[in-house]
Parts: C-alpha cells; sequence; structure tokens
C-alpha cells in the first residue's frame, strides 16, 4: 500500500475530486438541492471558500480555500458527506451498505491537490469548469447548470462563449473525447 500524506496548509487553497460509490448513479444531480443544502450547512459550522464547483452525476470538482488558522479540509468533507447522505435516508431510500454497515453513497477517500500559485489556481479552476464537456454531457460549459462558471461570467470573470463549442471531434482544451 502507497502511503500518501495529505498537505495539510492553514488557510490553503486545494482542488477536491469527490466521487459517489456507484459511478453509475446520478445521485448528485437529481439531488442537487440537497447537495447545495449539504455545502451551505458544512459552510456554516466549518466555514470555507468556494472558488469555484461542478457537479456532475457520479462525481464533483472543488476549488476550495480554508480560514487562514484552519487546514482541516477532511473535516469539512465529511460535514458534507455527512449532510448529503443524511437526506436521502431520512427520506426513506434505501442506501447501501459496507460490509461494516457504513453507508456505500460515497467513496471513503478522494483527490486533493494544494493549489501552489496564481498559474496552478487558473489552471483547476478552468478544469473545473471545461469538465462537463470533457465527459460529454454539452458540448459548450455554459450550457452544464451545475457550475459556478455561470458565477464567473455573471461577474465578468470570464465571457459566456469562454472555450467556445466542441466540434464532435472532441477536440478542445487539451482534452481528448471520452469515446462511448
Amino acid at each position: 500500500m502507497v502511503l500518501y500524506r495529505r498537505n495539510f496548509i492553514p488557510g490553503g487553497t486545494y482542488f477536491f475530486t469527490v466521487t459517489l460509490f456507484d459511478r453509475r448513479s446520478s445521485v448528485l444531480t437529481d439531488n442537487i438541492d440537497v447537495l447545495r443544502n449539504a455545502f451551505r450547512t458544512a459552510r456554516n459550522e466549518r466555514p470555507f471558500e468556494l472558488d469555484a464547483i461542478v457537479i456532475l452525476p457520479d462525481h464533483l470538482h472543488a476549488v476550495m480555500k480554508l480560514p487562514l488558522d484552519d487546514s482541516d479540509f477532511a473535516g469539512r468533507w465529511r460535514r458534507i458527506k455527512g449532510h448529503f447522505s443524511s437526506a436521502p435516508l431520512h427520506a426513506g431510500v434505501d442506501i447501501a451498505r459496507h460490509s461494516n454497515g457504513e453507508l456505500a453513497l460515497w467513496q471513503r477517500r478522494y483527490w486533493e491537490h494544494t493549489i501552489r500559485n496564481e498559474d496552478d489556481f487558473a489552471r483547476h479552476i478552468d478544469y473545473v469548469h471545461f469538465n462537463p464537456v470533457k465527459h460529454g454531457y454539452v458540448r459548450r460549459v455554459g450550457d452544464w447548470p451545475h457550475s459556478s462558471f455561470h458565477r464567473y461570467v455573471q461577474t465578468g470573470l470570464l465571457p459566456g462563449d469562454w472555450s467556445g463549442e466542441v466540434s464532435e471531434s472532441g477536440d478542445a482544451f487539451g482534452e481528448r473525447a471520452e469515446e462511448g
């Protein structure tokens, strides 16, 4: 087993990929309001800034900045996942469990990358916003509704036609189209 050490930096900015256990599921986009509420509740409990986010059916990407005196991103993800998972349970939805009784909604681990500088920050923001196109859900970034891209356009940080439209060949933004 590889020994992986996470980089805990008070006030750090991080890129995350958080994934559902069942990669065929669409529970995140099917329950987008519940997920938004889970983020709001967790942010009220443990403050953080969400610089960028995209929600896809089975995973999400986010760029999160922590308060200057705090490095506990793991606790925030526990709260977000927990708040989201409890809503379907309270609604009577049957969620599979692992052999130890733990809910099998989320993958146990997640990908974390410490943002190193402004260029790294910009690349990860772009990656977040382009991801629905990369996965073939839409041909234009602005067509995906569950993305902070719309906030970036509203505030004038990005133009509405940022990245253009992906052709059928799928060659855009340095990504190859996924084969179906």
